[in-house]
């Protein structure tokens, strides 16, 4: 009978009774000896029931079996009253069983086991390998090991970039100055944390510090200075699991098998032990793991594949108290699905400070070091890539050699130039130790790079590409032996890069020796067959990919002739002609692609400054420098400027890609600079999906300081749209104003809106969607939203009509929106103009016509003005033949004389559309043009021109038929009155309509 009267009584029964429900079920009822049964006549709340139900709480039913162990004497009991009775007995050493008193197996006391495993653990990792230092070298951790900078949480940018490129990001999120966790402190919880950690995800790029960091929190725990709360720590990497992938394990036979000083230790103890698994290398696993159709374990002793033991202990299925961390790059991370993690942090490497205190450690010399330092920091390259130790190493490897021997010559600057060097060190050294004159080929140590994806590899790997394993551990300066193990499993060695860096390296080496040795049929395979000889000079490759980037700039680096002297045999027999080269530097200035993002037409700038062709870079130096900015920018300009922008430690107040002088492929590549700016003016730049997930990128960066976004008369539709909602649901999104104005957005696109901004309605406070299709229900939607509380939308622009691409400018009646009629004004008509049709048509004749003398009229230029004053919104359509020019003018626009404040379009006073027969060609306001396309299926010659002064656009759109395609948008803010006016060339007309 339960007390009514007692609430905790009434609780404590239900857990009770809800518990032995449970173990009925799952058949532990009878097997289940525990001795707190015997002791719940003294406390209705037993310490075993109440940790068994509060687990209930939280977990399916199944996990409930996880709390129960068998001795080695076969007899069950839950791990509260087990670790108690051994708790109670430790002084005496006696581990035998609470029910028959059956001694276990083992001889050493537990304590003892431990220790001894302590022991193991730190011979593991007090000495490690440094880039590729031989084993008899190997290094104290404590003597070299320089903090990291850690971080809780992780950026949010999509990793489709090169890691170089985010070490990039990394260098500006320092500024955030982010409060760096220790790797020690990884499993403590922050003072607001109210759930335990269990599982740590640590991401960081390769090469940054990750296995080093896993390695300093084991010998600190071996040596007893840090967590000393954990009981057993057991170190397993990736690269060793592989090894195993295929073999059938229990948990405990895994234990065993890699860690044999664990053997001594009976199931039931290690059970009920504090465990911490750490997995080193997830982005080097082979392993299948798959969380959703998986097994269930919940018995260190059930044997199952190594991928579901591993699943099962992420996701508490075994061994629910034991701790977990895993490392891996960024790439491969989402393979562990974000419910199971508790805590995620990121490794950034070293700041500018533990640069320095690495080269500072590492040379006794101090002046030698100084040296160091500060020729890291004359290249901006190389300082970036310093950030990750490995870099140090090989920064500090080449540069000792070359401050320390005769052969100095100048210092490498660039990132080809700093590998050459290494290869050579490495080479001379190998030379050295085996007196061996035969060079390694190329071919040998790159050709594993065809298994794509293999960042390691094995014995058979290397065999398979017919390399030798002999020589492979000869050539220890590119290849080094990761671990040679004495257990059975681990008779085959792994071997790896040195670093991910040196295998692209040494890839782009190969195929700038298949190149220049016209081996054609292995391009083929790399390129496909797509690629033709007669590109020799072009080194025209894919740039599509962004983990291509770092390949396609050593392979233009490997143009220079001083590279190619210092390789020597490694590359062959090549061509040091100058024409060549300025071939390949042209190519890239001029490489115009609308197809590449304009992230990876950044990467063109950078392999020009691997080609050490400065001279983009320097006056892009100098148009920052200078207040003018009209002057003209190539597609390779923009590129330069972007990624100088982005870079810059200044924050741009505004980037308005109309007001730079170049073509709207030049726009196109200024965008990545939004990633540094807090306005960003991107109207009308034909912004694709592409394009829309660079901004997306740069607003989930927490480095981020956009908060107001213009991508108004963009083709986005609703595909972008949604594509820009997967940031602006993230909280971490501090945009307030978005004009999306005229960008083909429907109610779908719009339904989106309103579910990202109901998902993060805390930051966005103006919403622009005019010109659009939003429909009853998305527009329904978005202004339930602004009504409610939460939301912080005070501004919501939207209209029942549209524009832009879909219908002409009509309301639901049919009736033309802002149309108005055209007249012109006759004392402005230049005597070359000949008025027909009532007024309504002009052309250009050579005749003179006799007009009267005015002061308004155009007296050499053959122009006019309307007598329309524009000051609202205004549509009109007009249809030409021959060379226009189609304009808004101030009526202030000079009329006498042939110089640009006369000119349409070549003045601060007109905006113009120039067409031809071909086609709507250009803009230009100001003496600047845009080039813009035009569908060449158009067979219309009438264009629509559209004007809203107070928003302070002026838009052009060709007509087909009854549908609007979008040509070109200003965006300014007009002063004065505005006039329609037009241009005329020799034969061609204008017909109002």
């Amino acid at each position: 009978m339960i007390c009514s009267s007692c609430n905790e009584c009434v609780e404590n029964c239900f857990k009770e009774f809800h518990q032995r429900i449970y173990e009925r079920l799952m058949g532990y009822d009878q097997k289940c000896i525990c001795v707190c049964r015997g002791q719940r006549s003294q406390s209705p709340t037993s310490s075993c029931v109440s940790v068994r139900s509060d687990w209930s709480k939280d977990r399916p039913p199944q996990f409930i079996s996880v709390f129960k162990f068998s001795t080695s004497c076969g007899h069950w009991f839950c791990r509260q009253c087990i670790s108690s009775h051994w708790d109670q007995s430790a002084s005496s050493g006696d581990s035998s069983c609470p029910q028959c008193g059956k001694r276990s197996r083992t001889k050493p006391g537990l304590q003892e086991v431990l220790d001894e495993h302590k022991i193991s653990l730190r011979r593991r990792c007090e000495r490690v390998t440094e880039g590729s230092d031989e084993t008899g070298n190997r290094t104290l951790l404590n003597t070299i090991y320089t903090e990291l900078y850690i971080t809780e949480g992780q950026s949010e940018e999509v990793h489709t970039q090169h890691e170089v490129r985010q070490l990039e990001t990394a260098s500006k999120m320092d500024a955030l100055h982010d409060a760096p966790i220790s790797c020690q402190d990884i499993f403590k919880a922050l003072p607001d944390q109210q759930r335990p950690i269990r599982v740590v995800l640590t991401n960081g790029v390769a090469g940054v510090g990750k296995t080093f960091s896993v390695q300093k929190f084991t010998l600190d725990w071996a040596e007893g200075l840090e967590n000393q709360h954990v009981s057993v720590v057991v170190l397993l990497s990736f690269r060793e699991l592989n090894l195993i992938r295929d073999e059938q394990y229990s948990l405990l036979e895994l234990l065993h098998v890699f860690h044999p000083t664990l053997q001594k230790v009976p199931a039931e103890k290690l059970a009920v032990s504090q465990l911490l698994f750490i997995f080193d290398g997830l982005d080097e696993s082979r392993l299948s793991l798959d969380f959703t159709n998986r097994k269930l374990l919940s018995d260190v002793t059930q044997k199952s594949s190594v991928s579901q033991l591993l699943t099962n202990l992420i996701q508490g299925n075994l061994l629910p108290s034991a701790l977990v961390w895993i490392t891996s790059r960024p790439a491969a991370a989402n393979q562990i699905p974000p419910t199971c993690v508790d805590r995620l942090t990121e490794v950034r490497g070293f700041t500018d400070a533990q640069k320095e205190e690495y080269f500072r450690r590492r040379f006794s010399d101090e002046e030698l070091s100084s040296r160091i330092i500060s020729h890291m920091k004359t290249s901006r390259s190389l300082h970036i890539m310093c950030r990750i130790p490995v870099f140090c190493w090989i920064t500090a490897t080449v540069l000792e050699h070359m401050l320390t021997t005769e052969q100095r010559g100048e210092l490498p600057k660039t990132l080809t130039d700093m590998y050459s060097h290494f290869l050579l060190v490495q080479t001379k050294r190998k030379k050295n130790k085996y007196h061996e004159g035969h060079e390694t080929s190329p071919q040998k140590l790159t050709e594993v790079d065809r298994e794509k994806g293999n960042i390691m590899f094995y014995q058979e790997d290397l065999e398979q590409c017919g390399l030798d394993v002999t020589e492979a551990s000869v050539y220890s300066g590119v290849c080094t032996e990761i671990f040679k193990r004495e257990c059975v499993i681990f008779q085959k060695p792994v071997y790896c890069f040195v670093h991910l860096s040196i295998q692209e390296f040494l890839a782009a080496v190969y195929m700038f020796h298949c190149h220049t040795n016209k081996k054609t049929d292995v391009l083929k395979y790399f390129l496909g067959e797509t690629w033709e000889d007669d590109h020799h000079n072009d080194y025209d490759y894919d740039l599509s990919s962004g983990q291509l980037d770092l390949f396609v700039r050593f392979l233009h680096g490997l143009c220079l002739e001083s590279n190619q002297t210092l390789l020597g045999s490694l590359l062959g027999q090549t061509e040091n002609i100058p024409e060549n080269l300025q071939s390949v530097i042209d190519n890239l200035k001029w490489k115009n692609d609308n197809e590449i993002s304009p992230d990876r037409s950044i990467n063109i700038f950078h392999c020009l400054m691997e080609m050490n062709e400065l001279s983009v870079h320097q006056e892009i130096q100098e148009f920052l420098k200078s207040e003018n900015r009209s002057e003209k920018l190539s597609e390779i300009h923009c590129s330069a400027l972007a990624y100088m922008l982005q870079m810059s430690e200044l924050v741009l107040d505004e980037l308005d890609v109309q007001k730079y002088n170049t073509s709207y492929q030049g726009r196109l590549r200024l965008i990545p600079a939004v990633r540094n700016c807090r306005k960003a003016r991107l109207a009308d730049c034909r912004l694709s999906e592409t394009h829309c997930e660079v901004v997306v990128s740069a607003l989930k960066s927490k480095s981020s300081h956009l908060t107001e976004l213009d991508m108004s008369y963009n083709d986005l539709q609703d595909s972008g749209v949604k594509v820009l909602c997967t940031v602006l649901e993230s909280p971490n999104c501090r945009l307030e104003t978005l004009s999306l104005s005229a960008c083909l957005i429907t109610e779908e696109g719009c339904t989106s809106l309103a579910a990202a901004l109901n998902s993060n309605p805390s930051h966005m406070r103006e919403l622009d969607l005019s010109y659009n299709h939003p429909g009853d229900s998305g527009m329904k939607l978005l202004l339930a939203g602004q009504k409610d509380s939460h939301w912080r939308l005070d501004t919501l622009r939207y209209g029942d009509w549209t524009l832009s691409g879909m219908e002409r400018m009509s309301d639901k009646g049919g009736n033309m929106l802002y149309s108005c009629q055209l007249t012109i004004d006759t004392n402005t008509v230049n005597t070359k103009l000949q008025l027909s049709d009532n007024n309504r048509k002009v052309t250009h004749v050579e005749e003179v016509q006799s007009y009267p003398d005015h002061p308004d009229r155009f007296d050499v230029r053959p122009q006019l003005l309307c007598s329309n004053s524009l000051t609202d919104r205004c549509y009109w359509e007009v249809e030409w033949r021959g060379e226009v020019e189609i304009s808004v003018s101030y009526k202030g626009i000079t009329r006498k004389g042939d110089g640009d404040d006369c000119w349409l379009g070549l003045n601060d006073q007109s905006w113009i559309l120039y067409c031809s027969d071909r086609g709507p060609d250009s803009v230009w306001h100001n003496n600047k043009e845009t080039t813009i396309s035009s569908s060449s299926s158009s067979v219309s010659n009438r264009v629509g021109v559209y004007v809203d002064c107070p928003a302070g656009t002026l838009s052009f759109y060709r007509v087909s038929s009854d549908t609007l395609i979008h040509l070109h948008t200003f965006n300014t803010t007009f002063t004065q009155t505005l006039y329609p006016g037009f241009g005329f060339r020799s034969g061609s007309s204008v017909s109002l309509c």
